[in-house]
């Protein structure tokens, strides 16, 4: 595993803070916020591509393919996986991603308006595309075989590792790097998710803005990030002698054919996937010991998801503790799924569920147990991971303690 997150550039970084309650979310620094109603996010602090990129290569590049090459090749070397070893052709990369280079974007659009188009950057086009994350990965790391980016929103991140499973499941690929990245913190973005009224306004203690499941959520906070993980076919991981975290063993993907950007207001939808990533894993829902909530601190969501989770798990909905990632880091929007993802796998390793912090003031309608503000030391064998896009896209997934 790999991860470029605003708690920090490595996985023991990103998990102490997580465990820990803490935020990392702050006043917005990438782009002048002033003018907006929302002036706080989660930002990777800091980020120098250079430390991982040939610089050439990353002046080339848009801040979102950027993190996500950064995170690949965290996860590379995680894995002690040796690409000279490799056959290239087996080897591949999925990634998720909502919006690709919008600041990018942003940045040429004026200066088609003050100067011209052709003053543009010849460069504009391959880096605001979405797909340059997975491109850009791939010729990076020279993985030659399967390749897809996946954009549905904010699900894009776990469907992406689901589609990467499956293609491995088939047979077209050994090895596939799947994750999601997002870097979209621009006037732009900022403009089109104020307008709706999807961020929070509670600008004066950025680190307590986001508070899923609170009776006082107000919105999402918008966060930046990247993560990859290395999923193998069980065959290739033993041949290699390969170091075996989790098991991915169940992924459902479903539409609520509803609105444009509310979630179905009986959380229908989001439990048809939700069930069928448990019947893919072949699991019961009582045999659930995690979820990871997509939980993003919106009045709509918070409240659907929880009644997608009563829907699916009946009774055993108020004994299974779930709690939000993104109370700590905002929402990296197609980034999200691959961020949590990481969670889930260093709640199995660890035997500890991180906190939903900010959980102060109880919602009647959100009633099941957040794990609220302290982390929790539980063995874990079993998480579901939820993930809920704009325009009713769905995808979760299971991730399994792994078993000889």
């Amino acid at each position: 595993m790999g991860a470029m997150t605003p708690l920090g550039e490595t996985i023991g970084e990103y998990w102490d803070g997580l465990v820990n309650g803490r935020s990392g979310i702050g006043p917005i620094t990438l782009a002048d916020a002033s003018d907006y109603p929302c002036k706080i996010a989660g930002e990777v602090s800091g980020f120098d591509p250079t430390r991982y990129i040939n610089p050439k290569e990353a002046r080339r590049m848009a801040r979102f393919s950027q993190l996500a090459v950064s995170a690949a090749g965290l996860a590379i070397e995680d894995a002690g996986l040796d690409l000279s070893k490799e056959d290239a052709e087996r080897l591949g990369v999925v990634t998720g991603s909502g919006v690709g280079g919008l600041p990018t974007t942003e940045d040429n659009a004026r200066i088609l308006v003050e100067r011209g188009g052709m003053k543009m950057s010849p460069f504009f086009i391959p880096m605001m595309l979405p797909n340059m994350a997975s491109a850009n990965v791939s010729r990076t790391y020279g993985l030659k075989g399967y390749t897809s980016t996946v954009i549905t929103a904010c699900a894009a991140g776990n469907q992406a590792i689901g589609d990467a499973a499956e293609a491995i499941r088939r047979g077209a690929a050994h090895t596939i790097l799947g994750g999601g990245c997002e870097a979209g913190i621009s006037q732009l973005g900022l403009g089109g998710f104020n307008i709706i009224k999807a961020l929070s306004r509670q600008n004066d203690e950025p680190e307590k803005a986001s508070r899923p499941f609170d009776a006082s959520r107000d919105g999402f906070v918008p966060a930046e990030g990247a993560a990859f993980l290395v999923l193998e076919s069980l065959e290739h991981a033993l041949d290699r002698g390969a170091d075996i975290v989790a098991e991915m063993s169940g992924y459902g993907v479903s539409s609520d054919a509803f609105h444009a950007v509310q979630p179905d207001e009986d959380g229908a939808g989001a439990a048809r996937a939700i069930r069928w990533a448990l019947e893919d894993a072949g699991v019961k829902p009582e045999d659930v010991d995690y979820i990871n909530a997509h939980g993003t601190s919106t009045p709509l969501n918070d409240l659907s998801e929880t009644l997608a989770i009563k829907l699916v798990f009946g009774e055993h909905a108020y004994k299974v503790p779930i709690s939000s990632t993104k109370s700590m880091i905002g929402h990296t929007l197609g980034g999200a799924g691959a961020l949590e993802a990481v969670a889930c796998i260093q709640t199995i390793r660890d035997g500890e569920i991180h906190p939903t912090i900010n959980y102060e003031t109880p919602d009647p309608e959100c009633d099941l147990d957040y794990v609220p503000n302290e982390s929790r030391k539980k063995r874990v064998d079993t998480v579901l991971s939820n993930s809920f896009g704009f325009g009713g896209q769905n995808a979760c997934l299971v991730f399994q303690r792994f078993e000889e």
